[in-house]
């Protein structure tokens, strides 16, 4: 299944880690209605971005999540092969 790495480009006004890891648990409830495995996510407080890490069948499937989760779709999103 293709793995896709999202990119939420800025939080909204006063949300950090902790709001995050609430976004991410409410997309772990969710995920399986889409066929979708929610796998990390990252922060960057300073910069207000968020990277999620997900494999789904597609992109749409990926974002569905996020937006019935808690609306919070990001901006780009990219499908990406893991190396080692």
């Amino acid at each position: 299944m293709p793995m896709y790495m999202d990119v939420h480009e800025a939080l909204p006004a006063g949300a950090g880690f902790d709001d995050v890891a609430g976004a991410h648990a409410a997309d772990v409830k969710t995920q399986s209605a889409h066929g979708v495995d929610y796998k990390a996510y990252w922060v960057d407080e300073t910069q207000g971005k968020v990277f999620c890490l997900v494999e789904a069948p597609s992109a749409e499937a990926a974002i569905a999540v996020h937006r019935e989760a808690h609306g919070l779709v990001a901006d780009r999103i990219f499908e990406v092969r893991e190396g080692v």
